[in-house]
């Protein structure tokens, strides 16, 4: 038995854990809501080396990899699992690899430029220009099964369409075609 994954990709401060709550409420049978900050949260705080160094970004490499397998591990045991992400290229290639037996259905949740400095300025929460930084990067690939705009559309909004699209046959194939 195999779950489906529903895998949330934008910039930081786009709308993706908003959505991600909203599905939890929408979609058919019980999801996973698993962001990638919430496995991040996980890791010890006194023994992580510093913010900027080349020791941390050997652990946060290997976070990442770790949350690929997590949401993959899910999904094999049968649970709906709703991923919300920043994808690198090399992390997409990841996530192709590990999730390549599971139906994954490739969200991109997109928002203009400024007003995701607008909503990073006032979460406060992350470094400035982070979410401009992002952007361009996390949606590089160029190919999804379904895109939102957190700017036209309220969070429910997006996870209605999502619904919708998920209950269609023939849906997400944007996976296999990255594979290609």
């Amino acid at each position: 038995m195999s779950g489906h994954v529903i895998l949330l990709n934008g910039a930081s401060s786009s709308g993706k854990s908003s959505i991600a709550a909203e599905l939890l409420d929408v979609l058919p049978g019980p999801y996973f809501s698993l962001p990638r900050d919430a496995v991040n949260s996980m890791r010890s705080r006194t023994q992580t080396p510093e913010f900027g160094t080349p020791e941390f970004d050997e652990v946060f490499e290997r976070t990442v990899r770790g949350y690929h397998r997590m949401l993959a591990g899910l999904a094999a045991a049968g649970n709906g699992v709703i991923a919300d992400h920043v994808l690198r290229p090399h992390w997409l290639d990841d996530c192709l690899e590990v999730l390549r037996e599971q139906e994954v259905t490739f969200v991109g949740v997109h928002c203009p430029v400024p007003e995701l400095r607008r909503r990073e300025q006032a979460r406060g929460d992350r470094p400035a220009g982070l979410a401009e930084r992002q952007y361009p990067i996390a949606h590089a690939h160029g190919d999804y099964d379904l895109e939102c705009d957190t700017s036209v559309h309220s969070p429910k909004e997006c996870a209605q369409l999502i619904a919708e699209f998920i209950d269609k046959t023939g849906r997400s194939r944007a996976f296999a075609r990255l594979s290609q």
